[in-house]
């Protein structure tokens, strides 16, 4: 957008649309991209997800089936030996749909690096495998960390890797579960721990997190009591970006309070999905170790209070950049995308095995991505799809370890080895960790392509301090020797005109009767409306209504209109958006709201959505 055309519109006395202003004040890059939208996702290994890639089974009529296209680049995933004569206690297996549900695998720093045994990579079953009579799906026991999914189950992911790009080559930047990953996202860095609550066994070794403690009770109202707490040190991505004032923030599904008690916010809504309800199978929506911006007193929004306007999101104010997921799609909707957002869906749909599972994550997954590339932001928005960690399962490859390390939780290459830690800045951070799935999906990403380039997840905080000059955090981190993103992209000629594609989030593949160059069904595309949630029961006075999943014909922006269908009294706020939050006055009842939306052409459709409002 030129300035001429600003100058020129002021004059006239124009009012412009607020997503043409957020555009003309966007920093500079020195790529294309002027949005990163990372999803960070939970505990899947790159085997467990897309070990026969690009070749799904589809044997199930049941199952979605996936068809990839002829010329679709192979992976380093399982095949000939690896499956029929693997040297762990069990070979890897394929899980069905209908198997998504599952138990949560053993993935500690020091067991992790037990599994894999010297590189050998052969003792998954005996150092991470968990098997529980609540939770087997097949009578594996232990022997179910063996398991991987195809694109008959994990197919919209399947979908994005076949139309965009993903890496077969990337890792956890340590071993250990969430919070170190987490930490590394955001910093590189998981030194720098300070206890104050609990033991440091199996939580912190030599300064470095190495567990999941939660972050202290003074940075997190909703951090649970009774757990290891910790304060983190040090700077993390957030102060590098607002030192060069570019808006920003971290988005988590549960972060809005439930309720607040004498000024201390109660995280306690929740969901069903397929393994049940979050706040019982964990602690509700929010999981508190999974927020790496809490540790940080400096980035911390300890009373989770809310944006003080959708247009201040991104901005520093009374939410210090810590917000709700539903504060991403207001600001989506309102044109105020900040230029970097990280996601992390509610409990029930991140993806985490035990308490959430492969298709409900998909649900988040394709929802989200479909509202952006809906959105004005598209055209120069990378999206980034990364995960915390393993959960343990089944990975044959090992990474390079670039960090070695010799405390009493180190394994990998005998009892309290990881290698030569001796010349070491700091110990505890053992790594690279397991191979996580990485996938680019963006205009400027390359188009059906697998990158073998090393990468980790410091690579993505490296990939937003190159792209805004923000320069590197030092003291340690990872970004200084983290493999760049760049081969995924294309910034050439050519670049930017990879299309959008809009999935279904239930099936994973394109709505009915739609058609892509890439894989998955043909036919005509339509304008369709979808209204959520169904029929569901809640206590709560508010509740965010979601049309996230609705599509448009040609793939263009739609506008949306919520209007109220029952005859019971109830007030919707941001009624013109995608996610608007409606407030019932009084009455218990069932409610109905009805979404209509418009595409470019003036075509309309409808949905409706149903609450049962039990007045609590």
């Amino acid at each position: 957008m030129q300035r001429g055309f600003f100058v020129r519109a002021l004059a006239k006395g124009l009012l412009l649309p607020l997503w043409l202003c957020v555009h003309a004040q966007t920093p500079n890059t020195t790529t294309p991209i002027k949005h990163v939208v990372v999803i960070f996702q939970e505990n899947v290994s790159f085997d467990h997800y897309f070990a026969t890639y690009p070749f799904a089974l589809n044997n199930l009529g049941s199952e979605p089936t996936f068809t990839a296209s002829p010329n679709t680049p192979s992976v380093n995933g399982l095949s000939g030996p690896l499956l029929t004569a693997n040297q762990n206690a069990a070979p890897p297996f394929r899980l069905t749909r209908a198997q998504a549900v599952t138990c949560d695998q053993d993935h500690n720093y020091n067991d992790e690096q037990k599994a894999f045994n010297n590189g050998l990579m052969n003792k998954f079953v005996e150092s991470v495998g968990v098997g529980s009579t609540t939770c087997d799906v097949g009578g594996y026991g232990t022997k179910i960390v063996m398991g991987y999914y195809d694109g008959n189950t994990v197919t919209a992911l399947w979908n994005y890797a076949q139309n965009f790009s993903m890496s077969d080559n990337s890792y956890g930047t340590t071993f250990g579960p969430s919070t170190p990953g987490a930490l590394n996202l955001v910093s590189g860095n998981t030194n720098g721990a300070t206890q104050t609550a609990g033991s440091p066994t199996g939580n912190v070794s030599a300064g470095s997190v190495v567990g999941d403690p939660r972050p202290d009770a003074s940075l997190d109202d909703c951090t649970i009591a009774g757990k290891a707490m910790i304060t983190m040190s040090g700077k993390n991505v957030g102060d590098l970006l607002n030192a060069k004032g570019i808006t920003w923030g971290w988005f988590q599904g549960g972060f809005k309070p439930s309720a607040v008690n004498a000024g201390v916010a109660v995280c306690g809504n929740h969901h069903v999905g397929l393994a049940g309800d979050d706040a019982v199978t964990t602690s509700a929506d929010y999981i508190p170790h999974h927020e790496p911006f809490q540790y940080y007193k400096q980035t911390a929004n300890p009373h989770h209070v809310p944006p003080t306007s959708v247009t201040a999101i991104g901005t520093t104010d009374q939410a210090n950049h810590q917000y709700d997921t539903s504060d991403f799609f207001a600001a989506l909707a309102a044109g105020n995308l900040p230029a970097v957002a990280y996601l992390k869906a509610p409990a029930y749909q991140d993806g985490h095995a035990g308490y959430s599972d492969p298709i409900d994550e998909q649900t988040f997954l394709v929802t989200t991505i479909n509202a952006i590339m809906q959105s004005p932001f598209w055209s120069n928005t990378a999206i980034i799809i990364n995960y915390d960690d393993s959960d343990g399962w089944y990975d044959h490859q090992i990474g390079p370890i670039v960090s070695q390390s010799n405390t009493d939780q180190d394994f990998l290459t005998g009892t309290g080895s990881c290698g030569n830690g001796a010349g070491a800045l700091y110990q505890g951070r053992c790594g690279y960790g397991p191979r996580l799935p990485l996938l680019v999906i963006s205009p400027y990403a390359k188009s059906n392509f697998v990158d073998h380039s090393v990468t980790d997840q410091s690579s993505i905080l490296r990939f937003i301090e190159d792209n805004w000059g923000l320069g590197r955090l030092g003291n340690g981190s990872t970004d200084a020797i983290a493999g760049p993103l760049t081969n995924l992209f294309n910034f050439g000629a050519g670049g930017g005109t990879t299309k959008a594609l809009i999935l279904d989030p239930s099936s994973g593949n394109l709505p009915s009767g739609t058609t892509t160059t890439g894989g998955g069904s043909g036919g005509t595309a339509t304008t369709t409306a979808v209204a959520n949630p169904k029929n569901v029961t809640v206590n709560n006075f508010n509740y965010t209504l979601d049309g996230t999943a609705s599509t448009s014909a040609d793939g263009k922006p739609l506008t949306y209109a919520w209007t109220l269908g029952s005859g019971l009294p109830a007030n919707i706020s941001y009624a013109n958006t995608a996610t608007p939050v409606v407030q019932f006055v009084s009455h218990q009842g069932t409610y109905s709201f009805i979404l209509t939306v418009t595409d470019s052409t003036g075509k309309t459709a409808t949905d409706t959505a149903t609450i049962n409002y039990n007045g609590r």
